[in-house]
């Protein structure tokens, strides 16, 4: 990058400054992990959209790493935003640095931060983009968990009666008025997720409506549009595009956050989406956009990933089974939405060498109710 273009950058390009991060500690944005060096006050240059800011504390005795917190962010042109570490805590603290005179003090002094600050990396900005260009501020919004931070590990707590050893040992004395003997499973305190900790996804709808009939119930099972249909009105009524927002939110929180929950969020919008067949020529440009999507996703996917997840004949290569022969099958559906369907098909064979001609297993196969 020549310097002219690095100082336009660095002048309308937004800012992190992430202050008191311990060296050693692992961090990153959007697509690039790094190690803290004892400089390290922040990111310079960073462009103006949704990116995704994470950290794991390191125990540099022993070299354990701790799970991966973090958070999204729209940063706006020529924004700064400050963040500081809570060593106790080991990370982020909560207060927010809004005060405009802070704000202002800090922009004054950005010169001499200069040197202490890292550029964004712009040779992936281009990967990013692809994986991220559906997330909106209300996408954001409506998912980001209520604590602000996507957290790796699941955040449990025990309940009140069951927080102390003490507090057991009652409960199982109190219990052995039902039975004879309690198990040590049940001596164990019971677990929840703390409130507020958790990402907000969409919950799937039932596939068919109450009080459908089993000929209807076979015909919903065969087809998902109505489950489809069902969380897009109650959820992305405004804008169906927003559903790949949450698409492409789950994919990246598992992908870069590794929070498992999240592939399992995706593994349902996906299946969701192949299996719907009238919704295809319903919603043509949502499914151009989910075909494009799809296409980058795999490409991110570690190689020994797909060995145990998204190997032969298994979810992903079932699914996709599914939506090709529902876009050549299904009625109405654009010519283009087709071609573009071919293409894709062709890519992933030639790719992963995927065949997508097999017949599936009987397993696999939608539920059918018996009508006695």
């Amino acid at each position: 990058m020549d310097q002219k273009t690095a100082q336009t950058l660095f002048e309308e390009g937004a800012t992190l400054i992430f202050l008191n991060v311990p060296e050693g500690t692992e961090f990153g944005i959007d697509y690039n992990t790094w190690t803290v060096g004892e400089r390290f006050k922040g990111v310079k240059m960073i462009p103006p959209g949704v990116h995704f800011v994470y950290f794991s504390a390191v125990n540099i005795r022993d070299n354990q790493t701790a799970p991966r917190t973090g958070f999204f962010h729209n940063f706006k042109r020529k924004e700064i935003l400050v963040k500081r570490w809570n060593k106790k805590d080991e990370d982020i603290a909560e207060e927010r640095y809004t005060d405009p005179d802070e704000i202002a003090r800090y922009r004054d002094t950005l010169r001499d931060l200069d040197r202490f600050l890292g550029p964004y990396p712009y040779d992936s900005l281009k990967k990013w983009v692809s994986l991220s260009n559906h997330l909106t501020e209300s996408v954001l919004e409506r998912l980001m968990p209520e604590c602000g931070k996507i957290l790796s590990a699941t955040q449990l707590e025990s309940d009140d009666a069951t927080r102390t050893t003490e507090d057991r040992a009652k409960l199982a004395e109190a219990r052995k008025s039902e039975q004879e003997t309690s198990t040590a499973e049940q001596q164990l305190p019971r677990m929840h997720v703390i409130s507020g900790t958790a990402i907000r996804f969409s919950a799937i709808p039932q596939n068919y409506p109450q009080g459908a009939s089993p000929s209807e119930i076979t015909k919903h099972s065969m087809d998902s549009s109505y489950a489809l249909q069902s969380l897009l009105d109650s959820s992305y009524k405004d804008n169906p595009k927003d559903l790949l927002g949450e698409l492409q939110f789950a994919f990246v929180c598992f992908l870069i956050g590794q929070v498992y929950d999240s592939f399992e969020q995706w593994k349902k919008l996906v299946h969701l989406l192949c299996t719907s067949e009238d919704a295809i020529h319903n919603h043509p440009e949502v499914y151009s956009l989910f075909i494009t999507i799809l296409h980058f996703q795999l490409r991110e996917i570690p190689s020994d990933f797909f060995v145990d997840i998204v190997s032969s004949d298994n979810f992903l290569t079932s699914n996709l089974r599914l939506f090709f022969d529902n876009l050549k099958e299904s009625q109405g559906v654009q010519v283009g939405l087709k071609e573009k369907g071919l293409k894709f098909k062709r890519s992933l064979t030639r790719h992963f060498k995927w065949n997508f001609n097999v017949v599936h297993n009987d397993e696999d196969d939608p539920m059918v109710v018996e009508v006695s």
